[in-house]
């Protein structure tokens, strides 16, 4: 313990020297009040019971003002004025810029100046954008650090974590932004704007805003002056690194291509703190006509909404008004729109969603009527063919009852392999009542079992196959002619032109077809026609063994 209080006598914690680092290495100058409220603002509502503001003040900054104590020691931070009122004016120095990098996660050379001499006029515009930063944050207390503490102060405490939520968090604001339209990031030319704040926290839904902060000393020309240095800005293009043009906005910041649909340019807010000689209520009026070409969009063809592409959403809301409400509070008000509203919605395009939301489901319903038409169509061609399949399944001759599938499947084969049905006009009760006798009367010559071949007889018939039947003559195939047929199961003899017929009906039609072909020359023996036929139609293999010996 002697050790830290020899490094840090002040007393500070590593929690406090991060604050510190992290609100002035975004801010640039401070107050100890801003860097408490910013950083711890559970201490607000600890010390609320102190009997005036001031020792309110006192005490719950104290811990904030001993860590800048130890950090000016270590040459971190500086004193850099005071305010109108009296307040410290806090900066970080090189080294403490360096630091809060670190701290912050941010590149050194993005972290930019150290802002000393800010304080040497109040600094009335710096403490102005600190408050914008404030009132956009809405910092909430950590219950957990005032679990010991009285059950009012817990009450007050959780009063403000049930409230409206900020947007972001210190890490996610910038200040003092160079915006060049010429030259570049770190040496910008002339002609471009320097925005006050930049906020970037798409988590919150805000993925990009520039906000600039007027204490009301400006006029409606100097204010619409700056705007058009924001839209050249915007318009600038640069080759990003692989080799395409992109706005130069884009080499540096990430936000999606379109804002409710719309291709805009990024959001610009303007805060007004009334404390100049302007008022607001007049400038705002006149902004709007100066700046109508930056920020007014195209009606679209159904008159609901407008477009915005490359326009600049320009939106006023009064630095009281967001104090008191919050960015969800319906305070901020769109150039061409005739209400205010929060500011999601007044950076974007409810009506356009809207719009588009409603076009998506009539799509989807179009798609889903299609869809079921689809189907009804489906089921009406699988009904109708149903209903014909029906109409042709057969009916038995016996009982008028109809097939069932497997019967019909049964009737209708005409595989070689698979037996034919002997009474195919029968259903299966039908046909198991005529019996075995029955079956073999009716099926006369057309139903032969070959029975099983020995082992060993050459070219062996299959077991339990049905000889085929003649289509013309109706006789049973002999033995030659069945594996004369069989060309696929015989070892490798032709395929029969007439598969169909047997030895007697086939010579009868080659007959026919040699006397048609050649009329009036006398054909000699068929049979030895036939033969040559076949062996001119097979080519001669060279045979080996005992089986050519036989052949010779």
């Amino acid at each position: 313990m002697a050790g830290k209080r020899k490094n840090n006598p002040a007393g500070s914690t590593n929690s406090y020297r991060g604050d510190v680092l992290r609100v002035l290495g975004a801010l640039k100058v401070a107050t100890a009040d801003q860097i408490q409220r910013i950083g711890a603002p559970h201490l607000t509502f600890r010390h609320a019971d102190k009997p005036t503001p001031s020792k309110q003040k006192q005490a719950r900054t104290a811990s904030h003002t001993g860590a800048l104590s130890d950090m000016r020691k270590h040459g971190l931070s500086e004193n850099g004025g005071s305010t109108e009122t009296g307040d410290s004016l806090r900066n970080l120095t090189l080294k403490g810029l360096e630091a809060a990098s670190y701290e912050m996660r941010r590149p050194v050379t993005e972290m930019g100046s150290t802002a000393r001499g800010a304080g040497s006029s109040g600094a009335s515009h710096p403490m102005a954008v600190n408050e914008t930063v404030i009132a956009m944050l809405r910092p909430k207390p950590n219950l957990a650090k005032l679990a010991d503490d009285p059950p009012h102060v817990q009450a007050a405490a959780r009063a403000a974590v049930d409230g409206p939520d900020g947007i972001g968090t210190i890490a996610s604001y910038w200040t003092e932004v160079p915006l060049p339209a010429t030259g570049t990031w770190n040496a910008p030319g002339k002609g471009g704007a320097q925005a006050d704040l930049v906020l970037t926290a798409p988590q919150d839904g805000v993925p990009l805003l520039f906000i600039e902060v007027d204490n009301c000393h400006e006029t409606a020309e100097e204010l619409a002056a700056k705007l058009e240095k924001y839209a050249r800005f915007f318009r600038r293009k640069t080759k990003d690194t692989d080799g395409r043009e992109r706005p130069m906005w884009r080499t540096r910041w990430t936000a999606p291509a379109t804002w409710s649909g719309d291709a805009s340019h990024p959001p610009v807010l303007l805060v007004f703190n009334h404390v100049g000689e302007r008022n607001p209520n007049r400038t705002i009026p006149r902004l709007m006509e100066l700046t109508r070409h930056l920020w007014q969009g195209e009606p679209a063809e159904d008159g609901h909404h407008h477009h915005y592409d490359e326009k600049i959403p320009i939106v006023a809301v009064g630095l009281r008004n967001l104090r008191e409400h919050g960015p969800a509070g319906p305070v901020f008000l769109r150039f061409g729109r005739a209400h205010p509203q929060p500011l999601l919605d007044a950076i974007g395009n409810p009506r356009r969603a809207a719009a588009d939301a409603r076009a998506r489901e009539v799509a989807r319903a179009r798609q889903e009527e299609y869809q079921a038409q689809l189907r009804r169509v489906a089921q009406d061609q699988a009904t109708k063919q149903v209903a014909e399949r029906e109409a042709r399944r057969p009916v038995c001759a016996g009982c008028g009852a109809k097939f069932t599938d497997e019967r019909w499947k049964a009737t209708q084969a005409t595989n070689w392999n698979t037996p034919q049905d002997s009474r195919p006009h029968l259903c299966d009760g039908c046909k198991q009542k005529t019996g075995p006798a029955a079956d073999g009367t009716a099926a006369g010559p057309q139903e032969h079992q070959e029975p099983e071949r020995a082992d060993g007889e050459p070219h062996g018939f299959r077991r339990n196959t049905q000889r085929p039947v003649c289509t013309e003559c109706g006789g049973d195939f002999t033995n030659e002619r069945w594996r004369a047929t069989k060309g696929d199961d015989w070892d490798s003899t032709p395929q029969e032109p007439r598969p169909t017929l047997c030895g007697d009906c086939d010579r009868r039609h080659l007959r026919a077809e040699l006397e048609e072909a050649w009329p009036g020359v006398l054909i000699g023996d068929l049979d030895q026609v036939h033969k040559q036929e076949q062996e001119q139609s097979v080519p001669d293999q060279k045979a080996t063994g005992w089986f050519s010996r036989l052949r010779r």
